[in-house]
């Protein structure tokens, strides 16, 4: 009998050691200027890597590489705009498993920052804000506007049930949250940052540390007196940030919750290659002094499908390429660089801990060429219309990406200046079926064309693409998508518009057919493996569009440059047939694609 009450026993034990482990709880805290995780000292070495752009059976594998670099803490932002692409309507499964996501993280050894937002910039669609908030005309993001702040807390609240468990005061890996994001570049209203702090609380992160984070000049700007502060800057500043944030906080802490170590890419201009000698020792000088450190970004990874996000300076409207590479020391298909081992030096000559082994990765397969042989005219695909005297805009009648056509009759000869007022982002326009003009928000046209529309009856087609909506400064205020005001011809209005939503959401069922395609069309190919891998899709000979691979959204292709291929993760790839489909704005004959072993984020530019 004890025999057996003995085996019941361990039985029993070994069976409740995994959920006692689990719900044992942690503290991280700031004493007298310090990070403390349980009571110890803590050297935040953490870098940076977003859920959305790493494709999820990947996920772990990149957390064992932050682990192989000498990182603790992985840094990650929510965005909201994939998580309710709907009002009220929320996904947390699959690919938007942020949960997950952080889950793994905390299984692999690494602790996570979270950076919930609302607003995250972060190179993507708006700044990470869903599209429908902006079918309210009146209404003011990042401010304490009702309009903007009660679906903003409604959204915390939701992704508090998700993830406030996974905070380290209830034994999960989030040791800190940050307070909105930057917010110090864009305005200085701190009864808004006090209303996202409280909502923040609300939502159930309170056992985690709060804190905001600004470059070190906005830090008056976008900070709380109650909460601490990071400070965000790039390559060659350390020294002097420190020292600002020092005189602010001289009590500290002391973070670089964002060092950019490389850079994001535009379409029409030059990729970005950093100085990765200098990143490294700024990195195991920060370390020595003590400093934490988060690196933006570790693994930059893809801006699959539509969700890209777009600059305004003073050089104009500047959308990011679909690669989020960023010159990282994980490439973007999550191989290692040689800035990833000058950083692991660095680390570890630092700290003196030597990371875990780094993990090999098979390489990248090469797919010889292959016709896209089926088509179909986008002309012969439109969905019923919308009637409207005026244009709308995509987010007036419910449209979050993709494409717009306006179409009206002119009933009398008309010529001068055609003028697409407030233009975003980028338009064919075509006269009676024939292309006439191209407006390119990128380019400061003014958005105007001259034309001669000498035939009555003229029908006037202007087909609009979302680029990307700009994410950040206060220009993302007006970020409305396609003909966001008027369209005149000579001063006059046009008006009398059939107006046709192209989200473009499943080309697949289209009905294509082997026969020539001119304007713009859908493309579709297919190719055979015998074996799966990653790869680079070649784009080049395609004008400006977007590619599906087996039904995943991969991404866009522009051939100014500088990326003419697009990354396939092995995962999305399969034994036997595959399936590519590409719509392009400007078809023609002899469209084919291969598959290259090596990204092509670098190409010539042109206009």
């Amino acid at each position: 009998m004890n025999r057996r009450l003995a085996i019941f026993l361990a039985l029993l034990f070994a069976f409740l050691l995994p959920s006692l482990h689990a719900q044992q709880t942690h503290s991280f805290r700031v004493e007298n200027g310090k990070f403390l995780l349980d009571g110890q000292p803590y050297q935040i070495i953490s870098g940076e890597m977003h859920s959305p752009r790493i494709p999820r059976d990947q996920w772990r594998a990149r957390f064992r590489m932050a682990r192989a670099m000498g990182l603790n803490t992985i840094t990650t932002y929510v965005f909201w705009n994939t998580h309710e692409p709907e009002p009220g309507v929320y996904d947390f499964s699959g690919q938007h498993d942020i949960a997950e996501f952080i889950r793994e993280a905390g299984e692999e050894g690494l602790h996570v920052i979270l950076r919930p937002g609302p607003y995250v910039c972060a190179e993507w669609e708006w700044g990470g804000y869903p599209s429908w908030l902006l079918k309210d005309h009146g209404i003011v993001v990042r401010s304490t506007d009702p309009r903007f702040m009660v679906p903003a807390r409604r959204w915390l609240m939701r992704l508090g049930k998700e993830l406030a468990p996974l905070q380290v005061g209830n034994g999960g890996p989030i040791i800190a949250v940050q307070v909105e994001n930057e917010y110090g570049s864009f305005g200085k209203d701190h009864a808004y940052m006090e209303q996202i702090h409280q909502a923040l609380l609300d939502a159930g992160f309170t056992k985690s540390l709060l804190y905001t984070a600004d470059g070190p000049e906005e830090v008056p700007n976008g900070s709380l007196p109650e909460l601490p502060v990071g400070i965000n800057f790039g390559a060659g500043d350390a020294k002097d940030a420190f020292a600002q944030i020092h005189k602010m906080r001289p009590n500290g802490p002391f973070i670089a919750s964002e060092y950019w170590a490389g850079w994001f890419d535009h379409w029409g201009e030059k990729h970005h290659v950093t100085d990765a000698q200098q990143q490294a020792d700024e990195i195991k000088w920060m370390l020595t002094q003590g400093y934490s450190v988060s690196i933006y970004m570790f693994n930059g990874g893809t801006n699959f499908g539509w969700m890209n996000g777009a600059n305004m300076d003073r050089e104009g409207y500047q959308p990011t390429v679909t690669s989020y590479d960023y010159d990282a020391p994980l490439d973007e298909s999550g191989r290692v660089t040689p800035k990833f081992l000058l950083f692991r030096k660095a680390i570890t000559e630092a700290t003196g801990v030597t990371p875990p082994p780094i993990p090999t990765v098979p390489p990248p397969i090469a797919m010889p060429s292959f016709p896209m042989e089926s088509t179909v005219s986008l002309w012969k695909t439109l969905p019923a219309p919308i009637s409207s005297p005026t244009p709308l805009s995509m987010e007036d009648i419910g449209q979050a990406y993709g494409y717009i056509l306006y179409r009206t009759t002119l009933s009398a000869p008309a010529s001068g200046k055609l003028v697409l007022d407030q233009l975003h982002d980028y338009a064919l326009i075509f006269a009676n079926g024939k292309l006439i003009g191209k407006l390119d928000r990128r380019l400061k046209q003014q958005n105007s064309l001259d034309v001669n529309l000498a035939e009555p009856n003229t029908r006037l087609d202007i087909l609009v693409e979302n680029t990307g909506r700009i994410n950040f400064s206060r220009a993302l205020l007006g970020e409305r998508q396609g003909i966001t005001h008027q369209v005149t011809l000579n001063g006059a209005p046009v008006t009398g518009w059939q107006i046709y939503s192209l989200p473009m959401l499943d080309p697949a069922k289209l009905s294509y057919h082997k026969e020539a395609c001119t304007g713009p069309c859908f493309y579709r190919g297919g190719f055979k493996l015998s074996k799966t891998g990653d790869t680079f899709l070649d784009t080049e000979t395609f004008t400006k569009g977007f590619v599906w691979i087996n039904g995943h959204a991969l991404g866009r292709v522009w051939n100014i440059g500088p990326q003419k291929a697009l990354y396939v993760p092995g995962s999305w790839l399969k034994r036997g047939k595959n399936e590519v489909i590409v719509f392009d704005l400007e078809g023609g004959d002899g469209k084919t694609l291969y598959g290259r072993d090596k990204p092509l984020l670098d190409a010539q530019l042109s206009q």
